[in-house]
């Protein structure tokens, strides 16, 4: 297990320190158990999906959270009373433990919808930039036309 250390990033560099928290929390999560599997799809020019396999949670059982470009997952399975149903294992390789998964989202990233299927939890995402941010197109005067008015205005209060 390697460990990096990003200090000299955050002394040489001004205004990079989101930056640099996300590659320290980037470097901590590849080192988690990978309990539970899960993909990260596009599904769009601005659109994507996280499938997280959580087989045996039931909807009530998982939570989902997003709080400053963060969005938590988080499955807390009820209690099964298996010895008062009369069951007895000869081996237990189903899963039924906590967990909790995060993924770092960009900017304007917000979570569209989350469905239960099959065991595969669907979270959609889209990037909604705000009209400020899309780009737009200026249109350009003739130059007089737009040249008048500001003369005309300075000669007004000279006189």
């Amino acid at each position: 297990m390697r460990t990096y250390d990003f200090t000299p990033l955050y002394r040489s560099a001004v205004g990079f320190d989101r930056l640099a928290g996300l590659l320290e929390n980037a470097a901590r999560t590849s080192q988690e158990n990978g309990w539970p599997p899960y993909n990260i799809e596009t599904t769009g020019e601005n659109a994507y999906r996280i499938e997280i396999a959580v087989a045996g949670f039931k909807p009530d059982e998982l939570t989902l959270e997003v709080k400053e470009n963060l969005l938590t997952v988080t499955g807390r399975k009820t209690a099964n009373d298996d010895a008062g149903a009369g069951r007895t294992y000869l081996h237990r390789g189903l899963a039924e433990r906590d967990f909790e998964r995060r993924f770092q989202l960009a900017d304007y990233v917000v979570v569209r919808s989350a469905d239960l299927v099959n065991g595969l939890l669907s979270i959609d995402l889209v990037r909604e930039l705000p009209e400020a941010l899309k780009p737009r197109r200026i249109e350009i005067g003739a130059g007089e036309a737009s040249a008048k008015p500001l003369i005309e205005g300075k000669k007004a209060k000279a006189a």
